[in-house]
């Protein structure tokens, strides 16, 4: 394993930001490039990231989903700028989140982003009334008192949230609770709004109110929004979601609306693996344990997609159909290429 040392050297190549990578960056609200993290516990080092590639657009709603441990906690901080990455590339909004000075890390969290968090101690003060607590980061940025209360109160509008203008937060319930912890978030109009398991706590009743809060946001202000969470759920409320497992993404789920011949809609939901830019790809768990994989496996190439199996298995080969293109197949690191066609039939013929 490499150490913490090497890769802050450069002395790894995936470390390091691809040249190409600065093009895709300026066209993403949110991009991470070979990025990594290392923490060192007692002697020992631990890779949190490991050459995690990721890039959200403007204005989208995406669900990033993993198991604890699997890293999506360390990548979040990474984003609210709490935490430094120790290599790669990271920037939001067009800060580089590796390079940011002291000044520049205080005007991105006063203007760039918005925070959600699960505890409510952390997004809302309890001494405060619902108004107040959304007008307090309008205070502090200096916006004028006219403009702070009109903007309060259309916040509070939009999050279903109006009754609760005038109550102290112990008044309200949780689901109220985070619904104006979103209208805190984004009341100085954030480029980027970070969810961190934002209903966590809440039945599923008040997360639905709670995500219909967030979609709310996300169409009346163009935030782009990230919601970070444990909860495959989640994944109904969104159009695009990113599943996390040991420090890289590993499949992501696209949703979209499908109308049919007769002009009825229906909701498609599509699984894709993620392809990162050095060629890694990690197969769904359940593939894994349904076919046995484990250590090595064989791989195929056809002309249109790749087979993978055992490397215990022998593949069977269709003899009635021979196809007219080549195929290569890897065996435990060595090649070996087979072409099957016309000439190929000739040639055993004769």
């Amino acid at each position: 394993m490499s150490t913490i040392d090497d890769v802050i050297a450069g002395g790894l190549t995936w470390s390091q930001p691809r040249p190409d990578a600065g093009h895709e960056a300026q066209n993403a609200m949110i991009f991470c490039d070979r990025l990594v993290r290392i923490f060192k516990v007692s002697g020992v080092e631990v890779q949190a990231l490991q050459g995690l590639d990721l890039s959200i657009a403007k204005g989208e709603m995406t669900a990033l989903v993993g198991a604890s441990g699997s890293g999506k906690s360390t990548l979040l901080n990474i984003l609210a700028g709490l935490d430094v990455p120790t290599g790669g590339q990271a920037r939001v909004a067009g800060h580089d989140l590796l390079t940011m000075g002291s000044k520049e890390r205080l005007e991105y969290w006063r203007s760039t982003v918005g925070f959600l968090w699960q505890q409510t101690s952390r997004n809302l003060m309890a001494h405060l009334t619902a108004a107040e607590n959304v007008a307090l980061p309008m205070q502090l940025a200096g916006l004028g008192r006219r403009e702070r209360n009109k903007r309060t109160k259309d916040i509070l509008g939009l999050l279903g949230v109006a009754d609760c203008h005038d109550k102290l937060v112990p008044q309200m319930s949780g689901g109220q609770q985070q619904r104006v912890a979103v209208g805190v978030a984004i009341a100085n109009n954030p480029l980027v709004l970070l969810a961190d398991e934002p209903t966590g706590e809440l039945d599923d009743q008040t997360a639905a109110e709670v995500f219909a809060a967030l979609r709310a946001a996300n169409e009346q202000t163009s935030a782009t929004i990230l919601i970070v969470t444990h909860d495959a759920a989640v994944s109904e409320h969104v159009n695009r979601t990113i599943a996390i497992r040991d420090g890289r993404i590993s499949t992501e789920v696209l949703r979209r609306t499908a109308v049919d011949e007769h002009g009825s809609e229906s909701l498609v939901a599509e699984q894709y693996a993620a392809l990162d830019r050095v060629g890694r790809m990690q197969l769904p768990s359940e593939y894994i344990e349904a076919l046995g994989l484990k250590d090595r496996v064989r791989l195929g190439l056809e002309a249109d997609h790749v087979t993978v199996w055992s490397a215990e298995a022998t593949p069977a080969e269709d003899e009635e159909q021979p196809s007219s293109h080549g195929r290569h197949r890897l065996f435990r690191g060595k090649e070996e290429q087979q072409v099957r066609g016309k000439d190929d039939q000739q040639g055993r013929s004769e």
